[in-house]
């Protein structure tokens, strides 16, 4: 791996519109001020390296759950998963992980199955690092059946700055675990709702990498994890 390869990051095509937009100010702006035209340089700096899109390396043993997003491990609890997923009334173990605006946010799929459900819900734009925001925030939910016969939950979740969800895969789709499914601009929230008896294996505070972080194994009986700052 070369150094270069090591500081740039291929970007996403989501992010064309936004880093041309970002660079025609940055030109605006060094004809009215140098020290603007410098701001807006160093904006457009920042919008490239938010729609950096990374290749990773995903683990492939059958059954590991990985981070379906970059950023930090926010909440692990008991949640009732979304009404427009039909994934019943039961709680399940909820792993949420936090992206703040430095994070990568093209988001990958925490395993591989088929896309049985594709439901967008309209909603709020409150901090998504708030408990309330997996309710009352604009999100939108797959629903991954399993091999097994299991169904997986992974809701991308709007934010406060957050305007924007994409979603790459539609009803019927076959995904692979780490493969790319959507985006949010700009910071925001993931929610993976794992199945009945599969304990998490992340900590609240732990760093998450998408598509290489293990947050959970569905063939194992190991209790959930706990952790602390060392």
């Amino acid at each position: 791996m070369s150094l270069i390869s090591t500081v740039v990051k291929p970007v996403h095509r989501e992010g064309y519109r936004f880093i041309a937009g970002f660079a025609v100010a940055t030109l605006l702006l060094f004809l009215v001020s140098g020290l603007l035209g410098a701001l807006g340089l160093l904006l457009t700096v920042w919008c490239v390296y938010f729609f950096r899109d990374a290749p990773r390396v995903t683990p492939v043993r059958e059954g590991l759950v990985v981070s379906p997003a970059d950023g930090v491990v926010s909440m692990i609890a008991p949640a009732t998963p979304p009404a427009e997923l039909g994934l019943g009334p039961e709680p399940r173990t909820r792993v949420s992980v936090f992206m703040n605006v430095f994070d990568g946010h093209v988001n990958r799929a925490p395993v591989g199955g088929r896309v049985s459900r594709v439901a967008y819900h309209p909603g709020e734009f409150l901090n998504a690092s708030l408990d309330k925001a997996s309710e009352d925030n604009e999100r939108n939910g797959l629903v991954i059946a399993l091999a097994d016969g299991r169904t997986l939950g992974v809701v991308q979740i709007a934010g406060l700055v957050a305007r924007r969800i994409v979603c790459f895969v539609a009803e019927g789709a076959a995904l692979r675990t780490g493969e790319r499914f959507g985006l949010i601009r700009f910071g925001s929230r993931l929610d993976v709702y794992l199945p009945e008896g599969v304990a998490p294996l992340c900590c609240v505070g732990q760093a998450a990498i998408a598509g290489e972080t293990v947050i959970a194994d569905l063939a194992s009986a190991e209790p959930a994890r706990t952790g602390e700052v060392r």
